[in-house]
């Protein structure tokens, strides 16, 4: 079981970027900070980031449908504990996902959270290559197709700027460092956000990896939660 430490790690005023919970890899693969000081290393990152992501897709495809629902109840579990003891409740906005390719299915846990007060958000690509935007979800919510044919809120529901945010995670490293799909959204999301928000990486226990080589556009999540606990960032 991992340690759970205090809600805030603070970023203190940096400004930056975290890799994303989108598919826009598969649009460009190859997605990297062109301001790093080293391009030949971040291109080197970057094809390296690729070869994790297939290998880390393929880890969970193995689970199959029994061993994924397995671990997302666990996720589940352990989640509604740190949410619980960050005072997450009634009145907090909190955006979730909608599980795509696997990953792990918390809309059962969003349904209990929303009975008890929380307001659930999902995310939306608007724009492409612009910040996601949240909209209001609810338990029977008609939803619309959007990017990627991911299912969304509709156009006319209410737009939120989250108190917390989940984020699906391919891998994740004992910093808290998340490896996304690889497209720049979740990233460019927090960079727009004027206040950040509780940021929550939701992955598997088996993708920590050493490190994913964290670029200078990558910054840590608040906490890591797996189907084996919880991993607060030390702060610091």
């Amino acid at each position: 079981m991992f340690a759970l430490s205090a809600r805030d790690a603070p970023m203190k005023g940096r400004r930056t970027y975290a890799s994303p919970p989108c598919l826009a890899a598969e649009i460009d693969p190859a997605y990297f900070d062109p301001l790093a000081r080293d391009p030949e290393q971040a291109r080197d990152v970057a094809r390296w980031r690729r070869a994790e992501r297939a290998r880390l897709a393929d880890l969970r495809k193995a689970l199959g449908q029994e061993g994924r629902a397995r671990a997302s109840r666990a996720i589940a579990d352990h989640l509604e504990q740190a949410l619980s003891a960050c005072n997450t409740g009634h009145g907090t906005i909190l955006a979730g996902y909608w599980p795509i390719k696997g990953e792990p299915d918390l809309r059962p846990l969003l349904e209990k959270l929303h009975e008890a007060g929380v307001t659930i958000a999902l995310p939306v690509v608007e724009t492409r290559a612009a910040p996601l935007v949240f909209r209001r979800w609810a338990p029977g919510t008609k939803m619309v197709r959007g990017d990627w044919n991911i299912p969304v809120p509709p156009h006319d529901a209410q737009e939120l700027t989250p108190d917390v945010t989940l984020a699906p995670c391919l891998g994740w490293d004992g910093d808290c460092y998340r490896l996304g799909w690889g497209g720049g959204y979740f990233d460019r999301t927090l960079a727009a956000l004027r206040a950040r928000p509780l940021a929550i990486g939701i992955a598997l226990a088996d993708a920590r990896l050493k490190t994913i080589y964290p670029q200078p556009h990558d910054i840590p999540l608040d906490l890591i939660v797996t189907e084996a606990g919880v991993l607060a960032r030390r702060s610091g």
